[in-house]
């Protein structure tokens, strides 16, 4: 009972956030029930719709999946966007080298394999400096990001942009268009390929099991990223709880000094929590390009806040692999109906970020409160448990002394 009272912690919080975010609304002369009525309807009453949820839960799931290792390993990994943008740069710079004659298996390949390698370093320094030189990660990470932005607008305005650009004189700050070998195949395709070609009204599919339908078959954004970062969940799942590597993980996150003394060793064990954080920030950088915008462009905008809302996804999913994929598409769902709500309320942009980030705050205030409940039980336990060894041990001396 008190589990589930503290996985339903987080929605209670999300629900709480709503009902501020609906005083706000009505403070300016908006209807709240309408206005989230529309967030509703935009996220998931069409299929364009929610085939956009779907693709904002892809970046979401794979960042996510990554703060869950860190925090986990006992580390707090800022750093996300960076390694986002560190890894689109090099999935963009290996599209663009390979795009000659390449078979499409390892064309995308070969572009993920760059992407996650990229990612995994640039969270790895902070790593190294956490572990080795006691360097605060929230720092070393957020300082990171920058260097990130920066080093992408060097090679975007230089080394990297597009030919065409510069023939042209617009010099606009972006990558070639990597080959088609490089697109990662969409929905539509593996329909297609696999001989699904009937529409929802000809199956007398209607109503959300209709659009689910028509999301999967007719023509969208929605990729096979989906399938490849539902497939990392899993991996990662196991990982954490069925490796030994996944155990010290966990083991010294829970607690460094205990896992110093059982020989586990610390510092290498932060350095790879963050190390394969890293790792899923650049998956995700190199997917966002592979699935969807197939060219590098302004660092900002592919990364696009994923990497803080994904820790706020990771934290809403209890930082467990599999509780991730239904949080990212709850977060995608509120990205894209806050997009839909703007429109059709004609409300300021900054209005719903403010509504975001009310979320974001009661989610993550959620977490330090679960943990005191479970520190309180914890304390509980163990005095229930020195009481009833007091009463044992006395029991036994009265005993004794009666014989």
């Amino acid at each position: 009972m008190a589990r589930l009272v503290d996985g339903l912690v987080p929605v209670v919080a999300v629900l709480f956030a709503f009902l501020v975010g609906a005083i706000i609304l009505w403070l300016q002369g908006v209807s709240p029930v309408e206005a989230y009525r529309q967030m509703i309807v935009g996220a998931f009453g069409t299929k364009n719709g929610l085939a956009d949820t779907l693709v904002k839960a892809i970046p979401l799931m794979l960042v996510g999946l990554g703060i869950a290792i860190a925090f986990r390993g006992g580390v707090i990994n800022i750093g996300a966007e960076g390694q986002m943008i560190v890894g689109a740069l090099l999935t963009t710079f290996v599209g663009v080298q390979l795009a000659e004659g390449i078979s499409p298996v390892v064309g995308i390949s070969v572009a993920i394999l760059a992407g996650a390698l990229m990612g995994a370093i640039w969270g790895a320094i902070p790593g190294y400096l956490k572990a080795r030189l006691g360097v605060n990660e929230i720092l070393s990470t957020i300082m990171m990001n920058q260097i990130a932005i920066q080093i992408g607008y060097y090679l975007l305005r230089g080394p990297m942009i597009d030919p065409a650009e510069v023939a042209a004189g617009t010099n606009i700050p972006q990558s070639a268009r990597l080959g088609r070998a490089f697109d990662v195949p969409r929905f539509t395709d593996l329909a297609r390929w696999l001989g699904l070609d009937r529409s929802a009204a000809d199956l007398g599919l209607d109503g959300f099991l209709g659009e689910i339908y028509a999301v999967l078959v007719e023509p969208s954004r929605l990729h096979s990223g989906l399938i490849f970062a539902i497939i990392m969940a899993v991996l990662v799942y196991i990982l954490l709880w069925r490796t030994t590597l996944g155990y010290r993980i966990r083991a010294v996150g829970l607690s460094r000094s205990a896992s110093e003394y059982a020989g586990i060793p610390v510092r290498r064990t932060i350095v790879l929590s963050m190390t394969f954080s890293g790792l899923f920030a650049g998956l995700a950088g190199a997917v966002e390009i592979l699935g969807l915008h197939h060219r590098m462009f302004e660092p900002a905008a592919v990364s696009a806040g994923y990497g803080f809302t994904g820790i706020v996804a990771a934290l809403f999913g209890k930082l467990h692999p599999l509780g991730i994929i239904p949080s990212s598409v709850l977060f995608g769902g509120l990205l894209v109906g806050g997009d839909k709500m703007q429109r059709a309320m004609q409300i300021p942009q900054v209005l719903i970020t403010a509504i975001l980030g009310l979320v974001v705050l009661f989610v993550v205030s959620t977490d330090y409160l679960v943990r005191r409940r479970v520190a309180r039980r914890l304390a509980a336990q163990r005095s229930a448990a020195e009481l009833a060894s007091k009463e044992e041990l006395v029991g036994s001396t009265v005993q004794e002394a009666g014989s």
